[in-house]
Order: C-alpha cells, then structure tokens, then sequence
C-alpha cells in the first residue's frame, strides 16, 4: 500500500477529545457500532490484488481461500488499483473463492482511482455484484476503499445498480458518514497522528481510533483494523521511496483483546499479503510480485500470527472476551527482528543513494523513521491447555516464565546468536524448537531491516521461502551480495539443548 499522505491538522485534531482504549458493551442489540451478537460477527482481511499479475489460474488462489478459511477468515477484501490484469485477477479470486466456500469483495484503492469515479467505482461493483462468491451483508453487495473522502455515493449506489453496503476507510472530520453503512479505520497502528511513529506529545493509539469512528458511524457498524506490524524500507532504486515503521513489537496479541472488548460487527487484518509494509500474514510462498520488498521480506515467514490469530478470532465470532477455550492445539509463537536497532548499516543501505522524490513525507535516509519505537526484544506468546513453564534463550539471555492457561505474552531482552524455545512441565520437556534464524550484529543484505521474523513450537513442516517471481527485484539497489532463501541452510537442529534460564 502506498500511503496517501493525510493532512496534519485533520488528523491531529480528530482526537482530542477521545480517551486512549477501547471499551466494549454487554448487550444484545448494536450499540455504537458494536456488537454482542455473534451471529452477524465476520472477520476479513486485506488483500492486495496489485502483486498478483502473475497468476495464471483460479487455482493460484485456491492455497489462500482455503488457508484463510480453516482460520475463520470470512472474506478477503480485494484492493484494486486501475492495473491492465485487474479484471483478470479478480475473475480468478472470485471463482477460487466461490469453489472453496469463501467470500470477496472489492476495496478500491484511492492511490490510483480518485473521488470523481463515482460512476466508474459503481460499475465496477456492479460488474461482480452477481458472482457467487461476492460477499453481501444486509441483503447488500459489500465494498470498501483505501481513503476515498468526497466520492460521491449517491452518484456510486446509482452507477452500481443494486443496494450497496458501502463501509469505506473515509476519515471522520473529513469524509461524509451520512450516506455510507460503515466505515474502515486503516490506522491499526500507534502513531503521531500524521502517518508517523508516535514522538513525544503527539501519541494517537489505535484505541483513540476506535473511539473517533465509533463516535462518527453514530451506530452503524465499524470495521476495526488488527495488524501485527508495520515497516518500509523502499529506496532510491523505485520511484515510490518509503522509510519508516509504527511501534509493534507485542501489537498483535495485544490488539486481539482490544477487539474481544470492543466487540465490533466487523474486523478487517491489515494485511493478508502486503509485503512491501511488512504487516502481511500470508505465507512468502503465495504468488506474487516482487516490487523490491524482497530486500527485507526473504527468510521473514509471518505465518506464525495467523496461526496465533485462530484461537482469537473464534472467541470474537462467539462474543467471549477470552480466546482460551478456543486453543485446541498447544504452541508457542515467538517474533523479533533480525538485528539489534543500532546497528550501523549506512555505507551500505539503500535508502543512503540517489535523491528520490519526498512529496508524500514518507523517505528518510538510514533506519526508518520511528526506529526508536521498537524494542530489541524477542516476543513469545504461549497457547497453553494447562499450566506450563516458558523457556527462552536468545543469545546468552535466558530467562522463564510461569505460564497459565489460556494466552500470555513474555518478553525477553535480545540476544545475538541462537534463539531457543521451550515449554515444560513437571520437569519434562513438552516442546521444544531452535529457531532457523539467528539474531546477527551484521547488515543483512547490506540494509536496515526491521521487519519480524515469526517463527513456532513445533514448527512447520517445511521452510516458508519466496518463488523466484517474488525474488525478481531481489538486488535491484543492492550494494553487497545478497545469497536466496538461506533460512535453514546450516542451521541448528531442533534437539539442541536449551540453556538452563535464571528465573525472570
């Protein structure tokens, strides 16, 4: 996604007078676009057909509708620019996704259409309304946007032909939410308030983002963003330079309970296969493009948190504040980066070269903007049936923690080296894994990544690696040599020992 860059004093302005969480409400019927009734509860995520040109089939989809179902994934939103193999992809999505019981629907994306398409919008709605697989809510097609303040809905609800459910990411205090069902907040991440990293006074969480749509639907259902992170770190080498991150770190597991407590009808996960900000979930494997992400998504699996996310997304479609009962298989998820944040990578990153164009605000030269906000820590979140010890080992830090039922998190200082993960009980290892990717004091690639690699306990059967199109533009930019997919190539077994950790 290439971020349109939102007015300071819009933004800055619109929370003021919000507090900084969410709350939710025990009852039956909608209150403020929220909701305790199961049964109209549906969970979405984002899906970013512009990197998909070179599927060749349906059947290209088939791996993602099936896996994003056996997760209790409703629908994918399918954001679409104006690209030549648009139509082409989307009559793929939407025939995989009819044969795997999984429903769509479009996200038009307002970095490339722009608010006098009412009518081109509306007929693009119309043109897939009728498919099986389009997703209706209230007996009404469903479609969205990626901003889109000032489109003309009486003039789009005309074109379309059909009532449409339209919930599109207008900002409130700019876009009109008279004529509209719903609405996308995208900001699922802590910020300044202008599309930056949070700075000292300027702080606007995700909990005062809810609160400002909620209050702006004034009843009508909200669509609440979860995502477990957010880097970018495009260069001179492409026209759309980009550099910064929004803090992190613990994001994923702490955004789930927001949402358990703030009970909207809808959730939307930011995203499923946006590699290039780094907050995808798919697997690298999904087919795909290569828009230069590569440089810091190789050997970074995500599909950890979609794994973690099940157990959280059935307590949400049933109304429970607690994802514990829903934890039918014990795991460990665990992420960091892959280098501490000081190192020092700038005679060789790529954002240090040429003089690519700032017009949005969004390229700066080095560690991304807002690198401070993220902690050099390693992340492990426990999905116990019964009570456990966690062991973590990352470097020469070890350290274990009493665990619960149900979902806790822990946080251990980083470590370079190994990174090891255990969980115990009555003395006897239970599970155990060596992670394929070391936490290193050396430039990966010769770049700052700040991306996460997301591993588990137990882990997959096979490695997670990117197919040569998703390598394309691997070395574009490039100023050291850069070797493919290595992750577990000379890596440790998974029988190493553990250290023995000193209590936390």
């Amino acid at each position: 996604m290439k971020f349109l860059k939102l007015p300071v004093l819009a933004l800055a302005g619109l929370f003021t007078a919000v507090s900084c969480a969410p709350t939710g409400q025990n009852t039956t019927v909608p209150v403020n676009g929220t909701t305790e009734a199961s049964t109209d509860r549906l969970v979405f995520c984002h899906f970013m057909i512009g990197i998909t040109s070179n599927r060749q089939s349906a059947a290209d989809y088939d791996d993602d509708m099936k896996r994003a179902k056996s997760l209790g994934i409703d629908a994918f939103a399918l954001n679409i620019g104006v690209d030549p193999y648009t139509d082409t992809q989307l009559n793929f999505a939407y025939e995989s996704a009819a044969r795997n019981d999984m429903k769509v629907f479009i996200s038009f994306d307002f970095n490339w259409y722009n608010t006098g398409q009412a009518s081109t919008v509306g007929q693009k709605i119309r043109q897939y309304g009728s498919l099986p697989a389009q997703l209706k809510v209230d007996g009404k097609v469903f479609a969205s946007s990626f901003a889109g303040n000032g489109l003309d809905i009486n003039q789009m609800q005309s074109a379309a032909g059909t009532e449409v459910f339209f919930a599109p990411n207008f900002h409130p205090g700019q876009g009109n939410f008279g004529n509209i069902q719903g609405a996308l907040n995208w900001m699922a991440w802590d910020n300044n308030g202008d599309n930056k990293a949070p700075s000292a006074g300027r702080n606007v969480t995700v909990g005062d983002g809810d609160k400002a749509y909620v209050n702006a639907l004034n009843g009508k259902p909200y669509i609440a963003p979860a995502s477990g992170w957010f880097f970018t770190h495009f260069g001179g080498e492409v026209s759309y330079s980009k550099n910064w991150a929004f803090p992190s770190d613990l994001l994923w597991y702490n955004r789930w309970f927001e949402i358990l407590n703030l009970a909207p009808r809808f959730v939307e996960i930011v995203t499923w296969n946006d590699y290039g900000e780094s907050h995808y979930i798919a697997p690298l494997a999904s087919p795909h493009t290569d828009d230069g992400a590569s440089k810091w998504v190789m050997d970074m699996p995500h599909d950890g948190w979609l794994q973690m996310s099940k157990p959280f997304i059935a307590a949400y479609k049933n109304g429970d504040k607690s994802p514990d009962k829903y934890i039918t298989e014990e795991k460990l998820i665990y992420w960091y980066r892959p280098t501490p944040r000081n190192i020092n990578c700038d005679s060789t990153d790529t954002t240090m070269d040429g003089s690519p164009n700032n017009s949005s605000g969004n390229f700066f030269r080095g560690r991304p903007n807002g690198w401070e906000s993220l902690q050099d820590a390693v992340f492990v979140v426990s999905l116990l049936k019964s009570p456990g010890t966690i062991q973590v080992a990352s470097g020469q830090n070890s350290q274990k923690f009493d665990a619960p039922v149900g979902a806790s998190a822990f946080t251990v200082p980083m470590g370079v080296g190994q990174q090891k993960f255990a969980l115990v009980r009555d003395g006897k290892t239970v599970l155990s894994d060596t992670s394929l990717k070391d936490i290193v004091n050396t430039c990966i690639c010769g770049i700052y990544n700040f991306n996460a690699y997301v591993g588990t306990v137990p882990a997959p059967s096979t490695i997670d690696k990117l197919g040569p199109a998703g390598l394309s533009a691997l070395q574009q930019g490039l100023r050291v040599s850069c070797p493919t997919n290595t992750l577990g190539l000379g890596s440790v077994a998974s029988a190493t020992p553990i250290p023995t950790p000193s209590p936390a």
